[in-house]
């Protein structure tokens, strides 16, 4: 059972999804910053200075009861979504250009091979051309 374990853990694909998930993990939070530090401050300013993460809808306020008890806010901060959206479609359109890029190469590497230019002779077995009607070798017919 150990070796079935370590055949399976070692495979290709089983390996290529962990390198996958780490670098995933890696490039998430570079998206996030590149979304709420670079990308999403001029879309605020065209909009007239609106900051998307601070955009929520109040269920219930804040509130401090008698006896000194705070109750937090109860809110849908829907701002935050559309950050985290923008931030899915940055990821999904970086690994669908990668996979594309991926797929354009192993078409490339599975270019049908050339037809063949040559055959041989059934009666002498030497190789001439695939055009010839008779071999230059015996002159028998082709």
């Amino acid at each position: 059972m150990l070796k079935e374990f370590k055949e399976f853990a070692v495979k290709g694909n089983v390996m290529d999804m962990a390198i996958g998930i780490v670098i995933g993990g890696a490039f998430t939070p570079i998206v996030k910053s590149m979304v709420d530090d670079i990308i999403m401050p001029p879309i605020g300013m065209l909009l007239g200075g609106v900051d998307f993460s601070e955009y929520k809808l109040i269920l219930q306020e804040a509130s401090v009861a008698q006896d000194g008890t705070e109750t937090a806010a109860v809110s849908i901060n829907y701002g935050n979504f559309v950050n985290i959206v923008i931030t899915f479609v940055i990821i999904a359109f970086a690994v669908f250009m990668i996979v594309k890029a991926m797929n354009k190469m192993r078409r490339e590497e599975a270019v049908a091979p050339a037809a063949p230019t040559e055959k041989k002779c059934p009666q002498c077995l030497m190789t001439i051309p695939i055009e010839a009607k008779k071999c230059g070798h015996c002159t028998s017919a082709v």
